[in-house]
């Protein structure tokens, strides 16, 4: 099996880099970018050197930024760091990172839209009333008015 990686430590095996495959998420592909750190036995501080003498732009502060969190980091961000930890092949790691964002961009489901409020009072007066009666109780109205009920329980 042939892996498309350049590795800059000679007193290690080469070990295939942890692939970006799994990442589901914005914190699972951090991870697996905080994985690439660890094998690539890299400091941040070398990682800066490697990009800039690969003609990109990461400073050491922002691959410990990025690494620190659980956000998505820019697609030039990670391009810089994948190369820089000695991936050569920088296309799985940009195209794991363009589907989490794809994911992350669908629009939200809308809610369902409530019913006004003096239907929900009288939803809630009926499950009352309903559980008034299941519980035996014998009810005496009178109505003086439209606007006003007396309601009178008696217990069994």
């Amino acid at each position: 099996m042939a892996f498309d990686f350049v590795r800059n430590r000679s007193d290690m095996t080469a070990t295939p880099p942890p692939s970006p495959a799994t990442a589901i998420d914005d914190a699972a592909l951090v991870a697996q970018l905080r994985r690439l750190k660890a094998w690539s036995g890299l400091s941040f501080r070398q990682l800066e050197r490697r990009a800039a003498g690969a003609g990109d732009t990461l400073p050491y502060s922002t691959a410990a930024t990025m690494l620190g969190k659980s956000r998505l980091p820019r697609e030039d961000v990670v391009a810089a760091f994948v190369r820089a930890c000695g991936v050569a092949d920088v296309r799985p790691w940009l195209v794991a990172r363009a589907r989490i964002a794809d994911r992350d961009a669908a629009p939200p489901v809308p809610a369902a839209p409530r019913p006004p409020a003096r239907w929900r009072r009288a939803v809630a007066a009926a499950a009352a009333l309903a559980a008034a009666f299941a519980g035996g109780a014998v009810f005496d109205a009178v109505a003086t008015s439209e606007a006003e009920v007396e309601v009178q329980v008696i217990a069994p």
